[in-house]
């Protein structure tokens, strides 16, 4: 047989991800924040998007396919909002309940407040004083002497944000060419003028400081902190015995103990509280029915400037005119991205509304299972692109803010081939059943399992032991002990 070289053609069909359709599937998934610092990338890089002041911009539910696509970058509509002009999804009449607590607010979407303004949370946050600035302020107040000064702020420069005093005064006296009892001397008022507990070196230092301000630390106390390791062990028969007092008698000092703060400085440290601005509204309608309608805040609204690019292109050539033309194809793209990504949220949304009305009307103990796979059949797309669109987002209900995965729950059978329940509510209704028992009536697991049977729940003893941990709540005998300290003090 011969060789011979030849040219042979084929077709062949593949996927390929281009770096446009990785660009909308990257800002399905991005949040709000992210969203945002994205555009605002894009406005700086871009000389052909402009963002657009004011005006309404909203999505309707089947204005278009949800899934992301690969458009050619050019037709359309330029010199449009970020979105399609259109009402709020409406879903699914059904009769409410009076008790919703939610009152339609009266006029457009134009006409209502924003998110933030609505709350004034930024407006209504009280100022809080730093652990540093509070205890600055007491050393320039108690130490005239300039050397007392200067040891005590290197004392609170040695401080964890616990409140622990991480430098060993020794080091602090060898750094300063001091004597270790000038800052002995110094640090035992620095934790007389501070909050109780700041600037111990220890937790049992810091438990002693608050008792002694207390008036509490008697022999039998400090002889219970010199020896906390054997109360972490568990060895409390022969800790009552050094500590000279009974069984009952040590569960009240322990008591008295659980009530102090083993890290004082924590109370003082704070971050800006950063408001949550949720990405989609749902509200009861006029009609009984749900509205559902993205949050115009955290939706770009970008324009294409055609009449730049028109006066630009007519002089430039070369290299500028595929730069201005490369600008103008990014633009456009970028403008069918985020309007196919307003659209996507919107529908899996208001599919999820449909879904888990009964949490809506009635709580947590009405919520259905859920997973992406149902979604994404109802909706016609693909289960990746729900899993992208729940990513990162929040929707504001009558009932609180929720991530759009609290919604995905897994099932639980039922018994007697009933309809299953959802893991997140059956986590409910153990929990309350945990908090109503009383300290002579603890239930365990075993008793939970009997009860949710009775319930119409078909869960095992391990089920309920697992969904415990998660939401960590402690086993029987755990809250039998704790619940009998609380008694007892």
């Amino acid at each position: 047989m011969a060789l011979s070289v030849r040219l042979q053609g084929r077709q062949v069909q593949s996927l390929v991800i281009t770096p446009q359709l990785m660009q909308a599937i990257r800002l399905l998934q991005m949040s709000g924040l992210e969203l945002e610092r994205f555009v605002a990338a894009e406005l700086e890089q871009n000389p052909l998007l402009e963002a657009e002041d004011g005006g309404e911009a909203g999505v309707g539910p089947e204005s278009g396919p949800a899934e992301a696509a690969a458009p050619d970058g050019r037709g359309g509509d330029e010199t449009s909002g970020h979105a399609v002009d259109a009402e709020p999804a409406v879903l699914y009449p059904e009769q409410l309940r009076p008790d919703t607590g939610w009152t339609p607010s009266p006029g457009s979407r134009a006409s209502r407040p924003t998110f933030q303004q609505e709350l004034g949370v930024d407006q209504t946050l009280p100022a809080k004083e730093s652990l540093d600035e509070l205890l600055e302020r007491r050393v320039d107040a108690v130490f005239a002497a300039p050397a007392d000064r200067g040891i005590a702020l290197a004392l609170l420069s040695g401080l964890d944000e616990t409140g622990y005093l991480t430098a060993a005064p020794a080091a602090i006296a060898g750094n300063l060419g001091v004597a270790p009892e000038s800052v002995e001397r110094v640090l035992r008022t620095c934790q007389e003028i501070a909050p109780s507990g700041i600037f111990a070196r220890s937790l049992a230092e810091c438990l002693e400081l608050q008792l002694a301000e207390r008036g509490r630390l008697d022999q039998p106390m400090r002889t219970l902190l010199a020896n906390l390791d054997r109360l972490a062990s568990g060895q409390t028969a022969s800790l009552a015995a050094l500590c000279g007092v009974g069984r009952a008698g040590l569960d009240r000092l322990v008591a008295e103990i659980r009530t102090l703060d083993p890290k004082p400085g924590l109370a003082f440290a704070h971050e800006p509280v950063r408001t949550l601005v949720p990405d989609v509204f749902v509200r009861p309608g006029p009609q009984d029915d749900w509205i559902v309608e993205l949050n115009d805040e955290v939706l770009p609204r970008l324009i294409v400037n055609n009449a730049y690019y028109a006066r630009v292109s007519v002089r430039s050539n070369g290299a500028d005119r595929a730069f201005i033309d490369e600008c103008r194809d990014k633009a456009k793209w970028l403008k069918k991205s985020l309007d196919q990504r307003a659209r996507t949220v919107l529908r899996v949304a208001s599919e999820i509304v449909r879904r888990q009305e009964g949490f809506l009307v009635d709580g947590v103990a009405h919520l259905k299972p859920l997973n992406l796979r149902m979604v994404a059949d109802a909706l016609g797309i693909h289960e990746s692109t729900v899993s992208r669109a729940a990513a990162n987002k929040t929707i504001a209900t009558p009932r609180g803010i929720f991530e759009f995965r609290y919604f995905f729950t897994g099932a639980i059978p039922a018994t007697q081939g009933g309809e299953a329940h959802s893991a997140e509510a059956v986590k409910h209704r153990i929990r309350s059943m945990i908090l109503e028992e009383s300290p002579d009536a603890i239930l365990s697991d075993d008793a939970i399992v009997a009860v949710l049977s009775r319930e119409g729940v078909d869960i095992a003893r391990r089920t309920v032991a697992k969904y415990r941990e998660l939401m960590r709540i402690g086993s029987s005998v755990e809250r039998r002990r704790e619940k009998r300290l609380k008694a007892a003090s």
